[in-house]
């Protein structure tokens, strides 16, 4: 059989035969982009929040949230709502945020809120923010530093290294941009945690406290030009860092013979870069567009235990593991109008590739690391993947637009390691969207699609969990899930008041990925038959100008989900393992008039349902809402200045397990929660442009 992917390197005369071979009955018609805008916002209409960059603009567009896409294998159609110059972003890790981000605000005109399904990129549907942008002839920047300080005792905390940097410059013809940020944190929690017997009864009180450090380092950039013919290239390209050291001291048993310390170390030292590009031009009938992305990540992690007893003794285990993961994807986009709609046919083919070397190793009675026995030590999964969609999109009338998609993917995983495998899938998808403007102020849109998911490659392998004393077996049966998406969403402008925009969905799923167990003992990622997943999500942004007072904003989230599966211990039906299902946010600001301070709050909140496997049951939220307030003047010497006070509130985070003997007959060993507080933060945030 020959791999896809060489058929995907005759993109160009492929689809050049395509756009021939539709000469006949091609109409010309060229659709109204007018038609599909619901709103145009200008920087302007944004002053009183002293924005910086691109991303600051659309942060504010009343009862918007950007999308930034599910991180799927290849490029897909199109899943995020932001559009740059009508054109979907050439980067996946590299996405919409850091696009906007590394844009200045000199460089943007104005900003589009469209219909997705008058648009002819496939994929798109409800709103979506366009960016119009010019470029400049000179170079202008923005700068942030955001140091912050938590001086709460065992929870304190000095994080100086968060910073970015950003410039933007071009030519009549041409733009490009350049980033170079850091994330920063040194976050500590403390706290008791208890521990019961199968009968409830405490026998441990331990003392912990847990550090976690971690600094992300990225540079980042774009490249865009315009040739006089209206062909239109793009380059972008990031490379980062991913240090992470996180720490934890537990003192057990203490006042008795076997009190012991046992200290946990975990580190990770990642790398990882990426580079994409597209080039759009036009032949024949229509346009043809190639995108071309490649991608690397180097990920060494290492977790350690190590147990001290008052009598000398000790005792621990250390898991280490180096990942290493790859992705090539060549995709082509063949955009024409016929019979008075807009078609665009694509094709795409993807390699990707996870390749893991692990060692697991006991400490022994003279105090030394010795190698341990484990299973699949050394595994790669490589999968190639191949997509054709055809795309359909056309406007009915001035209050209706449709589009449609119609493909299927073929995929080929192969598993090496203690075992070999060559499986491959051929799968049907594609999706049905209507937008309807009901009103001027009302617009309603409906999405309904059948998706093929994909497996996370690290579900193939098997792994240890030093810190919880547990383990995952390999499962070669795994097969990708398949669901049905119902997606509806109505947005209403309140015109000077705000905007509400409603979002329901509904997925029906088949072969969602959980634990189950293994044939001859232990536990893994596998299979079950079907699932079900449900909810809804309300966004309100309401402004206070023109019926109460100047300057006053608010934007309320609300979002509650559910899901159902069948346990496959218990039958009975459960939520999904750790699927979202709650969440909350309001924030405040107040802009005071003929003045250049500004304050504001937030709250926020969010819940993910019980981590469930075949021997234990476990859940992790925050005690309550994470409440903060903010005082920020957008003119200190032409900077802008904002002091944030944050965890007012006092939460706290939560973990609660139970661990069975046989959950089935509800046969419990032993169940530990804790509470552990972090206090509050003084974050200290100062921007500036050049």
């Amino acid at each position: 059989m020959l791999c896809p992917l060489r058929t995907c390197l005759k993109l160009p005369s492929l689809l050049f035969a395509f756009s021939v071979a539709i000469n006949f009955f091609v109409a010309e018609v060229e659709a109204s982009k007018s038609d599909g805008i619901r709103q145009t916002y200008y920087p302007d209409d944004f002053a009183q929040f002293a924005p910086r960059s691109a991303l600051d603009l659309v942060n504010q567009v009343p009862g918007f949230s950007i999308r930034e896409g599910k991180g799927d294998r290849g490029f897909g159609q199109a899943d995020t709502n932001v559009l740059i110059n009508g054109r979907r972003i050439s980067g996946k890790s590299n996405g919409p945020k850091q696009a906007l981000q590394r844009l200045s605000l000199d460089s943007v005109i104005r900003l589009e809120v469209l219909d997705g399904a008058s648009l002819d990129i496939g994929g798109i549907s409800g709103q979506v923010v366009n960016v119009i942008t010019a470029s400049a002839s000179h170079i202008t920047g923005r700068y942030r530093y955001k140091p912050r300080v938590r001086p709460t005792g065992q929870s304190s905390e000095a994080r100086f290294r968060e910073f970015t940097v950003a410039l933007t410059g071009g030519s009549a013809q041409s733009e490009w941009t350049l980033s170079l940020d850091n994330k920063n944190s040194a976050f500590s929690d403390s706290g008791y945690e208890l521990v019961r017997d199968a009968a409830g009864e405490i026998i441990d009180r331990r003392f912990e406290k847990s550090r976690r450090v971690f600094d992300k380092p990225n540079i980042s950039g774009s490249y865009s030009t315009e040739t006089k013919l209206g062909s239109v290239f793009n380059l972008t390209a990031e490379v980062n860092g991913n240090y992470t050291k996180q720490s934890e001291q537990s003192g057990r048993l203490p006042g008795s013979l076997e009190a012991n310390t046992r200290l946990l170390k975990q580190s990770e030292d990642e790398y990882n870069f990426e580079i994409g590009a597209d080039y759009d031009f036009a032949i024949g009938v229509g346009r043809l567009k190639l995108l071309g992305l490649h991608r690397f990540a180097s990920k060494p992690t290492r977790d350690r235990t190590n147990v001290s007893y008052l009598n000398g003794d000790v005792d621990g285990s250390v898991f280490q593991r180096h990942a290493d993961e790859g992705e090539s994807i060549l995709r082509g986009e063949f955009a024409f109008t016929a019979l008075g709609s807009q078609w665009r046919w694509s094709l795409e083919g993807t390699e990707n590739y996870l390749d893991t070397e692990s060692q697991l190793y006991s400490l022994n009675e003279q105090g030394q690391y010795a190698s341990a026995d484990f299973d699949d030590a050394s595994a790669r999964v490589n999968e190639t993947r191949a997509e054709s969609t055809l795309n359909v999109s056309k406007r009915l009338n001035d209050r209706i637009s449709v589009q449609a998609t119609l493909g299927a993917e073929y995929s080929e995983i192969r598993q090496s390691g203690s075992s070999h495998l060559t499986r491959d899938f051929v799968r049907p998808k594609g999706f049905v969207a209507v937008n309807y403007k009901l009103t001027d102020v009302l617009f309603l849109s409906a999405k309904l699609e059948r998706m093929v998911g994909q497996l996370t490659f690290s579900s193939f392998i098997a792994s240890v969990d030093v810190n919880l004393e547990r383990a995952n077996e390999s499962n070669l049966d795994l097969v990708p899930p398949q669901m049905w998406n119902l997606e509806l969403e109505a947005q209403q402008s309140m015109g000077n008041v705000g905007n509400m925009t409603l979002k329901l969905w509904y997925n029906d799923i088949e072969d969602i990925v959980d634990q189950i167990p293994i044939e001859g003992g232990g536990q893994a990622f596998g299979n079950i038959e079907e699932a079900k997943r449900y909810g809804g999500f309300l966004k309100s942004t309401f402004l206070s100008d023109s019926v109460l007072w100047k300057g006053g904003r608010a934007d309320v989230q609300f979002g509650y989900g559910n899901s159902e599966v069948t346990d496959p211990i218990l039958g009975n039906t459960r939520k999904i393992s750790k699927e979202w299902y709650k969440h909350y946010k309001i924030t405040l600001r107040q802009d005071f008039e003929n003045t250049s301070w500004a304050l504001g709050a937030s709250v926020d909140y969010s819940e993910l349902a019980p981590d469930v496997r075949i021997d234990e049951v476990s859940f992790s939220n925050k005690s309550r809402g994470t409440f903060n307030l903010f005082l920020e003047n957008k003119d200190v010497k032409g900077l802008t200045v904002r002091a944030t006070v944050e965890n007012l509130l006092g939460a706290e985070n939560r973990f609660q397990r139970t661990v069975y003997a046989d959950r089935l007959a509800s046969d419990v060993l032993f169940s530990e929660t804790f509470s552990r507080s972090y206090g509050y933060a003084y974050t200290l945030t100062i921007e500036g442009s050049f």
